[in-house]
């Protein structure tokens, strides 16, 4: 099989992680970012710049998108210089944001229309996970699509999962989102009151990280809240972005979310003070004014 010409789009925190594996692995790779001093990295080691997502689709086989909101994916996907519509008859567009299930379904019907196969695969992991290739990685599409983009998904994550149908892997993942509200909530709340107790909080973590209370929030964002570190490994606004994206597809279930929604308002409140653009870490100086 002929080995396939790859593109990126979208080099930010986690995505210059993901491409660099991608061209680590001896891929032909070409990026776009809307920044492009932030592929300034990978060009220098081999990769190709592109100056549109429209002249990346032009000469890639399969392409991969990472950028910040739903309307960011729909330019990239459905904008004049975007992918859909200038692709390679047969190519594979991933989207890997995390974004609106509704929307991954339209790009998937307009992509289908003219020949290109789509698939939405949002990941989660954070800026650790995109740097260690340990990414879990949610799909929705063709089956046939994604066993076509599996040997790249696993170039950048460890845990791979077929979820179904097109919207598949942006439900998924807001699902994850949800689990992680109520650890966050926890971990920062539990911090805070161990402090106001005078107890060791690196002893604490050690602990509790040998215990039932346990989770993937607690052994990689408590160590950074320990040591002031509240720069983003994901970001604030990102994360508020996607507990309202799960709020509007319950809603569309009539279903009720309460500990989601008390948690999206809390880091509503925090974005307010500023740290809108620091990482969900940094919820723990609601709790603790003096760490700000």
């Amino acid at each position: 099989m002929d080995k396939k010409i790859l593109g990126f789009i979208g080099t930010g925190v986690m995505g210059y992680s993901m491409a660099g594996h991608l061209l680590d692995a001896g891929n032909e790779l070409h990026v776009y970012n809307r920044t492009k001093a932030k592929t300034d990295g990978l060009v220098s080691r081999g990769a190709v710049w592109e100056e549109s997502p429209a002249e990346m689709a032009r000469k890639c086989d399969v392409i991969f998108s990472i950028v910040g909101f739903p309307q960011d994916v729909e330019e990239v996907y459905m904008g004049k210089k975007g992918l859909i519509g200038n692709c390679r008859e047969g190519a594979l567009v991933v989207d890997m944001t995390t974004s609106s299930p509704k929307l991954a379904k339209r790009i998937y019907e307009s992509g289908k229309k003219c020949g290109t196969k789509v698939l939405d695969a949002p990941v989660t992991g954070g800026d650790k996970g995109a740097r260690e290739a340990t990414l879990t990685i949610f799909a929705g599409g063709d089956k046939d699509a994604y066993e076509a983009a599996l040997p790249y998904f696993h170039t950048m994550g460890r845990t791979v999962k077929y979820m179904g149908a097109a919207g598949s892997g942006q439900y998924a993942k807001l699902a994850n989102q949800i689990v992680i509200a109520g650890t966050m909530t926890g971990m920062c709340e539990a911090l805070s009151f161990a402090k106001a107790c005078k107890l060791n909080l690196g002893d604490l973590l050690e602990a509790m990280s040998g215990g039932s209370a346990n989770t993937w929030s607690l052994a990689n964002y408590g160590p950074r809240i320990l040591k002031g570190d509240f720069e983003p490994g994901f970001f604030v606004k990102h994360y508020i972005k996607d507990m309202k994206l799960a709020e509007e597809a319950a809603d569309e279930l009539d279903m009720d979310l309460p500990a989601l929604s008390l948690t999206r308002e809390l880091y509503e409140e925090l974005a307010e003070g500023g740290f809108e653009d620091k990482g969900t870490q940094s919820l723990y100086c609601l709790y603790d004014p003096e760490e700000e």
